[in-house]
């Protein structure tokens, strides 16, 4: 009895760990960087790349949510989404944090420099410092634009996906970057929105804070439209076939409506729905273009 609650405890112990990775957020950086390794290729994506590519991101993501864990951990205190997290509830300490991120982090970047090749090595390097630091620690708390500026780093897995399988960066891996990043300020803005007593609370200049909610709402069906035009562009340059244009348009349209009753007839309940269906509309995005490009292989 006293070996399975120790076992128990360990167990408990490592998920608390495991819960500073952010896994429902790195799974989405995760899965685009897998569809940027498979659209890199016309065949079947080499194995090596494909298991310690996606192993070494992975891990390097899970570093830099780790780093925002361990930066934030005060304002996480305060607000209802956040509260919960192992570093506010006392379950794991700074120093254990901090040692934790070193480890993953640092293992991740020695996978895909011995295993993938430096350049995607580099350039996750690079995508950590931008989230961790130039995001986490300079651009959040100074800037409503926060999200707009470091939507950077979080548009950069499908590059690095790319890199992995052919060491170099093409202009339709610039592309795949270029929807994530125009995605990214709908989709946060979204949030925001609905959270933005909670974010006033704690001084964060999020855009619906600084600059009130119908200017954030306007700005949500600005980026829409862009985001919109963006993912044509896969089309246009023969990256995608009609699976996915007809795909992109419809899930264009359903977004452009939330954005268009979020400028006219906002509602909490609205920015929350736009918000969950905006995570679902680039995973079916990415998935479209993943379908397309086998079908017509």
């Amino acid at each position: 009895m006293a070996i399975s609650i120790t076992w128990q405890n360990k167990a408990a112990r490592l998920y608390q760990f495991y819960r500073l990775t952010k896994p429902r957020v790195v799974s989405l950086i995760v899965f685009t960087a897998f569809i940027g390794m498979f659209l890199a290729v016309p065949g079947a994506v080499p194995l090596n790349a494909l298991i310690f590519g996606t192993l070494g991101i992975a891990l390097v993501a899970g570093a830099a949510a780790a780093v925002n864990c361990l930066v934030e951990q005060k304002i996480d205190s305060v607000m209802a989404r956040t509260r919960g997290r192992p570093l506010p509830r006392g379950e794991v300490t700074s120093p254990e944090t901090l040692f934790f991120l070193a480890l993953i982090g640092g293992g991740g970047l020695f996978i895909l420099y011995q295993w993938v090749n430096p350049l995607t090595m580099w350039l996750t390097l690079v995508t950590f410092v931008g989230y961790a630091i130039i995001y986490t620690v300079l651009l959040k708390p100074l800037t409503p634009q926060n999200i707009v500026i470091g939507g950077a780093s979080g548009a950069m897995p499908p590059v690095l996906g790319w890199t992995a399988v052919t060491g170099e960066v093409s202009a339709d891996a610039l592309l795949l970057f270029l929807i994530i990043f125009a995605w990214t300020p709908p989709h946060f803005w979204a949030l925001a929105l609905y959270r933005k007593h909670e974010y006033a609370k704690v001084g964060m200049p999020m855009l619906p804070v600084t600059h009130g909610d119908k200017f954030t709402q306007l700005n949500v069906l600005l980026y829409t439209f862009i985001l919109c035009a963006v993912t044509l562009m896969p089309y246009a340059t023969q990256m995608g076939g009609l699976i996915y244009l007809i795909s992109a348009i419809v899930l264009d349209a359903i977004f452009l409506y939330y954005a268009v009753k979020i400028y006219l007839n906002y509602s909490d309940k609205l920015a929350r729905a736009a918000f969950r269906y905006s995570i679902f509309y680039l995973t079916a995005l990415f998935t479209a273009l993943l379908v397309d490009h086998y079908f017509y292989f």
